[in-house]
């Protein structure tokens, strides 16, 4: 049976912008979308794509624009169901949408400085490429997600926990995926790697989780 949908007006709209942006994805490059469709258990799109990618490429921004749409309805959901609140304001969801993709073109800007001085710009690239990939991947994903949430079942706690535990290892995927194309680059200059993670993957994370939970 399916929920009151009056108040999902404004989701609703959001999942469809979403769709539609994904099937312009598909349309616009066909045999690519299969490719990345299939991209976790296989690396083909990973190799073919990464050496023909551009400084703008309408593949990646049509499928960021959805990940930052996927993300910030899945984030206002869970938001909604933990505060028990049925007010929907455009105008957060906005700010939601706003903080998440300055936040994650503030860590790419900053990634390909860090690959500039230091004239890693092909390997940083390349591993740029590959964690868009895996997160755009997320935002495929979080569309029947986000479907199911709003329209099939009223959530609970434990489905949240599995939907968060499932995405955090797509992205543990992704980051094991480069790590292992890079390994000896890695072997080699594990200070620098540590470094890495602890100033650009973890401090973030940590830095965004403090702000969110001291609202």
């Amino acid at each position: 049976m399916l929920r009151d949908t009056i108040s999902n007006d404004f989701f609703t709209i959001l999942l469809m912008v979403g769709l539609f942006i994904v099937a312009a994805a598909k349309v616009a490059s066909p045999k690519r979308f299969n490719d990345f469709i299939a991209v976790l258990g296989n690396s083909k799109y990973l190799k073919i794509y990464s050496r023909e990618q551009k400084f703008f490429d309408k593949f990646d921004a049509l499928l960021f624009t959805n990940l930052i749409i996927s993300v910030s309805l899945f984030a206002f959901i869970t938001y909604k169901f933990f505060t028990e609140t049925n007010i929907i304001s455009p105008d957060v969801m906005f700010k939601i949408s706003f903080g998440i993709c300055v936040y994650i073109l503030i860590k790419v800007l900053l990634e390909r400085l860090i690959g500039s001085l230091f004239e890693m710009d092909m390997i940083i690239d390349q591993y740029l490429f590959q964690k868009i990939s895996y997160k755009n991947y997320l935002g495929v994903i979080l569309i029947p997600v986000n479907a199911l949430l709003l329209y099939s079942f009223k959530p609970t706690l434990t489905f949240f926990y599995v939907t968060v535990i499932l995405l955090i290892i797509i992205v543990l995927i992704g980051l094991f995926t480069s790590f292992k194309a890079h390994q000896n680059l890695i072997k080699y200059n594990i200070f620098y790697f540590i470094l890495y993670l602890c100033a650009l993957e973890i401090a973030p994370c940590v830095i965004l989780y403090k702000a969110i939970i001291s609202k």
